[in-house]
């Protein structure tokens, strides 16, 4: 029996989101596709989001759990693509794990892919004021020789770029891809790979970028320090970032958190949670999927004073023993079945790293993504995502 080659997964994320903005890929390609076709990815899309946000809310849970007193800083999104990716490579008891690991068993394969195809297409866009990339990349050893059948879907699905990598100079391949993904995410992850188990052959990268700008911008001469309360009645000084004027915001008594809603250009929105004194963990174990839709129903728009912190954070997190305790093993085992990638080698998943990365000041937010993110102190971002549904 061939030995066990490794492939690993490395996740550099922005920014995911729940919701998509209007068509901003090419008309051509896409009136190609008939109107049924349309809309049975939409639909699947509308499904795979919300799905998506249930897997986000578990997998939050797990890493406050795994990670106590730690800021946590993630995006779903990414980490659901790659493993989406993975599942055209994935057959029997492997690929019943990594759909219900990760909320997919109700969907036939064909609508999951179509959904985050749909998801891929809706999400590369750019404007003067927002920019926002996705994309999937393997790295394969010319040795590997994977079935053209796994390569073409991966593409027509995720878009996938396939670039041919000589995995026997690790030293060189590893430069290759921080290199590779530094450019995608436009500097802003760097040195992602830090090293690269001898035996991988196929490394497969996703990445989410996002920039966006305020509709109304802070005055940077208003940002001054200020206390921001950690738990145990302890706090630091942060630069606070003050703003008076309109905005969305509501009371939820059922979690004692206040919401508020800061709008970018086009229709994307940061919503921000803030806790009663000693609830946030109440309010991180209570995060349900439907959970925005009701704050839809108690927001209103009045005037009001914001004040949030301006901040530079980042996450990294090896998910291999994480997703392990969510019940998606044998991906990463000697007996898990990848044949559909390559029928003539016993692959496994050798390492899953994810990083993401924030910057939000007066002018709005860049790097890495926080769709589902909660920082231990009193005030505490914990998600943002588009208020439009799929169109």
């Amino acid at each position: 029996m061939n030995p066990t080659l490794g492939l690993a997964i490395f996740l550099a994320v922005l920014l995911t989101v729940k919701g998509f903005l209007k068509p901003s890929f090419s008309p051509t390609s896409y009136e190609a596709l008939g109107q049924a076709q349309r809309q049975k990815e939409r639909m699947a899309a509308k499904k795979l989001t919300k799905q998506n946000m249930d897997f986000g809310f578990r997998l939050l849970k797990k890493l406050v759990s795994n990670n106590p007193g730690r800021n946590i800083l993630l995006s779903p999104l990414s980490i659901s693509t790659a493993f989406s990716m993975l599942c055209l490579g994935a057959r029997d008891s492997t690929l019943d794990e990594i759909k219900k690991g990760f909320n997919f068993r109700n969907m036939p394969e064909k609508d999951l892919h179509e959904g985050f195809h749909y998801i891929i297409r809706k999400l590369n866009q750019e404007t003067q004021d927002i920019k926002m990339s996705i994309g999937n990349t393997l790295f394969i050893d010319q040795k590997l020789q994977p079935q053209s059948k796994f390569l073409e879907d991966a593409e027509n699905f995720y878009s996938a770029e396939t670039i041919p990598t000589n995995f026997q100079n690790l030293e060189n391949t590893q430069k290759q891809i921080n290199d590779f993904i530094s450019h995608k995410t436009h500097g802003k992850i760097n040195n992602l790979i830090k090293n690269i188990d001898p035996g991988t052959v196929m490394l497969l990268t996703n990445y989410i970028f996002f920039r966006g700008k305020w509709r109304h911008e802070f005055d940077p001469n208003r940002t001054k320090e200020e206390d921001f309360f950690l738990k145990k009645n302890s706090s630091v000084k942060v630069p606070m970032m003050f703003q008076s004027g309109m905005y969305q915001v509501g009371y939820d008594d059922k979690l004692s958190c206040t919401i508020l809603k800061i709008p970018y250009w086009k229709n994307i929105t940061a919503i921000f949670i803030l806790p009663d004194e000693g609830k946030l963990k109440d309010l991180e174990e209570d995060l349900q999927v439907d959970i925005f839709s009701r704050w839809k129903t108690l927001l209103s728009r009045r005037v009001v004073d914001v004040s949030v912190p301006r901040l530079y954070i980042t996450g990294t997190f090896d998910l291999k023993k994480t997703l392990s305790y969510m019940g998606v093993t044998k991906i990463f085992e000697e007996h898990g079945d990848l044949t559909k990638i390559s029928p003539s080698r016993s692959l496994k998943v050798s390492k899953a790293v994810h990083k993401a990365e924030l910057k939000m000041d007066e002018r709005g937010t860049e790097g890495a993504d926080p769709e589902v993110s909660s920082e231990h102190g009193a005030k505490s971002p914990v998600g943002e995502w588009r208020d439009a549904d799929i169109t």
